[in-house]
C-alpha cells in the first residue's frame, strides 16, 4: 500500500465538485433545504482519526514504556486514515460543487442562503477530515524504513 497522493485527493474532489454542479443544474429546485449541520458529521470521523494518531503514533515509533502496535492494527489504521482522506476530499468537493452553484443565486434565491451557510460547515468539515486522515497516516509510518521513492508508481 503506498501513501495518498495529493494528485489523486484533488482529481477525486474535482469530479464529485464537477458531478455536484451539473446536477445541481437539473434538479436543485426539487431539492429539500439542507440542515445547517449535515456536513458535520465528517467531524466525527476526524475526531476518531486524531485519537487514533495520538494514541499509535508512541507505540509505532516504539517510545520507551510503550507496547508496539501489532501488525494488523498499524494495517487497519493506515485503511481508515487513507479512506478518510479520499472520503474528505470527495465530500470537499461535492461542497465546492454546491457553492460553485449557490453564489451566482445567493441575491435572489432565499433558500441558496441557508444552503450556502450549510455548504460552508460541510466544506470546512471535509478538510477537517482531509486534515486528519493525513495526519493519521503520516503518524503511521514506520520509522525505520527509507521514505517512499516518488517515480515508484
Amino acid at each position: 500500500m503506498s501513501f495518498t497522493k495529493p494528485g489523486q485527493l484533488v482529481a477525486s474532489g474535482l469530479v464529485a465538485a464537477v458531478v455536484v454542479f451539473l446536477a445541481c443544474r437539473l434538479s436543485y429546485g426539487d431539492l429539500p433545504p439542507l440542515p445547517l449541520l449535515a456536513g458535520a458529521t465528517l467531524l466525527l470521523i476526524a475526531a476518531v482519526d486524531v485519537v487514533l494518531a495520538l494514541v499509535l503514533r508512541p507505540r509505532v515509533q516504539r517510545k520507551p514504556g510503550v507496547e508496539p502496535v501489532e501488525a494488523l492494527t498499524a494495517a487497519r489504521a493506515v485503511a481508515l486514515a487513507k479512506a478518510s482522506s479520499l472520503a474528505g476530499a470527495i465530500m470537499a468537493g461535492v461542497w465546492l460543487g454546491l457553492l460553485g452553484y449557490l453564489l451566482p443565486m445567493m441575491g435572489t434565491v432565499q433558500a441558496a442562503r441557508s444552503d450556502m451557510l450549510a455548504a460552508v460547515v460541510g466544506l470546512i468539515s471535509a478538510a477537517a477530515l482531509i486534515g486528519a486522515g493525513l495526519w493519521l497516516e503520516h503518524c503511521l509510518r514506520n520509522p525505520d524504513d527509507p521514505d517512499e521513492l516518488d517515480d515508484d508508481e
